[in-house]
This record gives structure tokens, sequence and C-alpha cells, in this order.
């Protein structure tokens, strides 16, 4: 068993992370989430997926991006046929 860097629970199913040269232990993904995922700069939500980044700071979408000023960034290409 292992105890939460987040929680501190003991947990039989802890699991590692290893990132950067440093491991880290968590009992659950919302924790792992908690402690690893950025935050958006736009709307503070923790950024799960992908994310976009401009200029060295980091966005949960396109739409968070677009408003903080980065007027290029796009969540798809629109296609030439069916004007979406």
């Amino acid at each position: 068993m292992a105890t939460c860097e987040v929680c501190g629970n003991d947990y039989d199913m802890s699991f590692e992370v290893h990132s950067q040269g440093a491991v880290h232990v968590f009992d659950s993904f919302e924790c792992a989430i908690t402690k690893m995922a950025p935050v958006c700069e736009h709307c503070g939500c923790r950024i799960v997926g992908h994310g976009a980044e401009y200029n060295g700071r980091w966005y949960c979408c396109a739409h968070c991006a677009r408003e903080s000023g980065a007027k290029s960034i796009v969540d798809r290409e629109v296609s030439a046929v069916g004007g979406r």
C-alpha cells in the first residue's frame, strides 16, 4: 500500500505517475489531475485533454485561447464543402 500525495489516503490500489524525473503516488485519477493537470489561463478549469498553448500560456480549448488574444487558434479547420 502507498499513500496518495494529494489526499493522504493509504490505499492498496494506489498507482505511480512518472513525470520529468519525479515519481508521484495517487489513489485516484481525480487526485492525479488535481496535482498534475495545468489550469486554463482563461476559465480556470483543469486541462485534462490536449489543451492549447499560446505565448507560453495554456488554455483548455480554442475558445478560451481566443478570448485571451490567440485569434488564430481554432478547434478544427472549417470545411470548404458544406460551409462548416
